[in-house]
C-alpha cells in the first residue's frame, strides 16, 4: 500500500507539474525573454526561435519553434497563459512547436490550463496551418474529449491572417506588423514592433537588410535581430549562397543597428553555417564582424536571457524560473 501511494504521488507530480510558478510581474513591467535563439540545427543550447513579450498583463509569443513549451514553463508561465502567438512566417523552424503549445496547453494539468481557443496571428497560410493541425490530430482530440472530458472549445484556434500595420491592441499593448524581406519566394514575412507605455521592442524575424524594418524600428528601445554567417570559402557553393541571400550578415545587422539606434541590440536566431571540414563562424566572430559597422550596445543572445525595458534603459535580468 505504501508503494502504491508513493507511485501515485510521483505520477501526479510528473503529470500535473506541481511546482510553484514564478512571481507575477509588476503592473507596469515590460519584460522580454528569449525562449529560443537557434535555427533548424538541433542544438541543445539553442532551441527554436521564440520570444516572449510580457507587458500590460499580456503574454505574447513571437514564433513557436522547437522546445518553446519547455522554455515557457522554465520562465514560470503556464502554457495556457499565452494570450496570442504571432508568427513571423511559416518556415518549419518557426512553427514546429505550435502543435505542442496548442495541444499540451489544452490539458488540465497545472502547466497547461488554456480556457479558450489558441489565438494565432500570422501571414497568409496560417489558417491552412491550423486547419491542417486540426485534421492531423483529430484522433487525439476526439479521444481526449471522450476519455478526459476536455473542453471542445479550448482546442479550437482563433486565426487572423494579418497585413502590415497594427494587428493587436489590448491592455495598453500595441503590436505592429512590419513587412520584411526574407526572399522573393518567401513572401510575406513579418517582423513585429511592440509598444507599451512609451517603451518598445522590435523583433526582426527572418530578413535580409530591409529599409522597411529600419523605418518602423526607428527609436525602439530593444532591437532583437536575427543573424547569419558563413566563411568565405563556403560562399562559393550555391547552397550557402541561397541561405545567405535570405538572411542578414553581421556587417549588415550592424548597419541596421546604427540606423535604428536602439538602447540595446540583441542577436537571436543564429544561422551559423559550416561543413564537416569547414567549421561554422563563431559567436565571437559574429560580434567582431558586427563591430565593423556598429559601435553601440550589443549582446549575443542566449536561450532564457531576459530583459526589462524601463523608460530610460534596457536592463538584462536573471532568467525567471518556476
Amino acid at each position: 500500500m505504501y508503494r502504491y501511494f508513493i507511485s501515485l504521488l510521483i505520477f501526479w507530480v510528473a503529470h500535473l507539474g506541481l511546482t510553484a510558478t514564478a512571481q507575477p510581474l509588476a503592473a507596469d513591467e515590460f519584460r522580454v525573454t528569449l525562449l529560443g535563439t537557434g535555427s533548424p540545427a538541433p542544438a541543445m543550447n539553442r532551441f527554436g526561435p521564440g520570444v516572449l513579450i510580457q507587458a500590460g498583463g499580456k503574454n505574447l509569443l513571437i514564433d513557436c519553434g522547437r522546445g518553446t513549451t519547455q522554455r515557457l514553463w522554465q520562465a514560470g508561465l503556464k502554457l495556457g497563459q499565452v494570450d496570442a502567438v504571432l508568427l513571423t512566417h511559416l518556415h518549419s523552424d518557426h512553427v514546429v512547436g505550435l502543435p505542442d503549445l496548442w495541444l499540451t496547453g489544452w490539458l488540465e494539468a497545472a502547466y497547461a490550463q488554456r480556457k479558450g481557443p489558441l489565438v494565432v496571428l500570422g501571414p497568409v497560410g496560417t489558417q491552412n496551418l491550423m486547419d491542417g493541425l486540426q485534421q492531423a490530430f483529430a484522433w487525439d482530440i476526439k479521444a481526449r474529449i471522450a476519455d478526459q472530458g476536455l473542453s471542445p472549445e479550448a482546442i479550437k484556434s482563433s486565426v487572423t491572417e494579418i497585413q502590415p500595420g497594427p494587428v493587436y491592441n489590448s491592455g495598453g499593448v500595441t503590436v505592429t506588423a512590419i513587412e520584411v524581406n526574407h526572399g522573393d519566394l518567401l513572401h510575406p514575412a513579418f517582423g513585429y514592433r511592440i509598444d507599451y507605455g512609451r517603451r518598445s521592442v522590435t523583433v526582426s524575424g527572418d530578413t535580409r537588410l530591409t529599409d522597411n524594418l529600419i523605418k518602423h524600428a526607428s527609436g525602439t528601445d530593444l532591437l532583437i535581430h536575427q543573424v547569419a554567417a558563413v566563411r568565405p570559402e563556403l560562399l562559393k557553393l550555391p547552397t550557402f549562397q541561397v541561405i545567405m541571400a535570405h538572411h542578414t550578415s553581421p556587417e549588415e545587422a550592424g548597419i541596421v543597428f546604427s540606423r535604428v539606434k536602439p538602447k540595446l541590440a540583441v542577436f537571436y536566431h543564429f544561422v551559423l553555417l559550416g561543413t564537416p571540414t569547414v567549421p561554422p563562424v563563431t559567436e565571437k566572430e559574429v560580434l567582431d564582424r558586427t563591430r565593423t559597422t556598429y559601435p553601440g550596445p550589443l549582446i549575443i543572445g542566449e536561450d532564457r536571457m531576459a530583459f526589462q525595458i524601463e523608460p530610460d534603459r534596457v536592463t538584462q535580468m536573471p532568467p525567471r524560473s518556476p
